[in-house]
């Protein structure tokens, strides 16, 4: 098969798919994607019908280098990289970054630790975040924390970071919803005023149209996530899990302490194996650090990239809004269930 190289060869954007990749040159072309993508593919070689990509053809279809296109579309990689380091599914990310790249919807595959776009502060993160962009410029301290989350990342590693965020976000989230069900215990200094701040911000309350429309679970995540990444310092430190899991009532009392000092705690009257962080450091913390339940096949059958959602919610989150408007008439939008926070870090977020 003859390819040429086409006339305007814009470049991939960093981390983006492949599929997203040749739409938007053959958007940018006039051709048809399916076409194009059948010509820079081929079967794969354990005989299936699903096509992958031959980054030799992409290369002179686009007169860049192997090195340079593996260099920003990880699908090309030879070794191929470790999945687990990047989310199940790819996404949208920052849309100023997008603005830049012409031809179409710029899908990603972002990898965990990407929550925050530093350079337009976005909010990237998951779980729904093809949801409307959040603007951060009003809540620096969000910004701050994905500086912190790659500080960790540089000192302890993918898979303890890893397990450390997701940890972090299911203490925020019982903590969060803990307020709800004990506000006696909601204090001045309680950080459920903090995170209700941040929520209004994020999806503010003035308008109820407004508000509807700007709300997304992963919001939820962007009001908590200075705290969950300061948690995350305390989960990742074998020092400190070492701590958690002590038999001695002394020693793990030092761990509770430390992190009453960097999040609200303890935060109701529950038994001392009750509460989420007394629990985590009785019967997970010394279990194999967790790993993400689903990772990203890097093969696709189809040169049409999957359609973005828009920005309605789901049946399940209408719902939740709903509720939490009934709820003390606060009108913004409920924090992630204790039951449902890990799960969805896991599954819907992608961390």
């Amino acid at each position: 098969m003859l390819l040429r190289r086409l006339p305007d060869p814009v470049p991939p954007a960093r981390h983006e798919i492949p599929v997203s990749y040749i739409r938007r040159l053959a958007n940018l072309h006039g051709l048809d994607g399916s076409d194009l993508w059948v010509q820079v593919t081929q079967r794969e070689k354990s005989g299936g019908m699903r096509r992958v990509v031959v980054p030799e053809r992409l290369a002179v279809l686009t007169g860049r280098s192997v090195h340079a296109l593996a260099g920003a579309m990880p699908e090309l990689r030879d070794p191929q990289p470790d999945w687990r380091m990047f989310r199940h599914t790819p996404q949208t990310g920052c849309r100023r970054c997008d603005a830049r790249h012409p031809g179409g919807v710029v899908l990603r595959l972002l990898p965990h630790h990407r929550y925050v776009c530093l350079r337009h502060r976005t909010w990237i993160g998951p779980p729904d975040a093809d949801w409307p962009a959040a603007d951060l410029s009003e809540l620096p301290d969000i910004v701050h924390a994905q500086r912190r989350h790659l500080r960790l990342l540089h000192r302890r590693g993918v898979p303890l970071t890893f397990d450390a965020v997701l940890t972090a976000f299911g203490f925020c989230g019982h903590i969060w919803n803990s307020a709800d069900d004990h506000p006696k215990q909601r204090g001045p200094d309680h950080i459920w005023h903090t995170w209700d701040a941040r929520t209004r911000v994020l999806i503010p309350e003035d308008d109820e149209a407004l508000m509807y429309g700007s709300y997304s679970t992963s919001k939820l995540f962007a009001a908590v996530y200075p705290e969950a990444v300061s948690l995350a310092v305390i989960i990742a430190s074998p020092h400190w899990r070492r701590v958690a899991d002590a038999r001695s009532p002394r020693e793990r009392e030092r761990f509770f302490q430390e992190i009453s000092l960097r999040i609200t705690y303890p935060y109701d009257d529950a038994s001392v194996f009750g509460d989420a962080v007394a629990h985590w450091s009785n019967t997970d913390s010394w279990r194999p650090l967790s790993q993400p339940l689903r990772t990203y096949s890097p093969a696709r059958s189809t040169g049409s990239p999957p359609t973005p959602p828009g920005p309605v919610p789901t049946g399940r989150e209408e719902r939740r809004l709903v509720q939490h408007q009934q709820t003390q008439g606060r009108g913004h939008p409920a924090p992630p269930q204790p039951h449902q926070t890990r799960h969805h870090a896991r599954v819907a977020a992608g961390l």
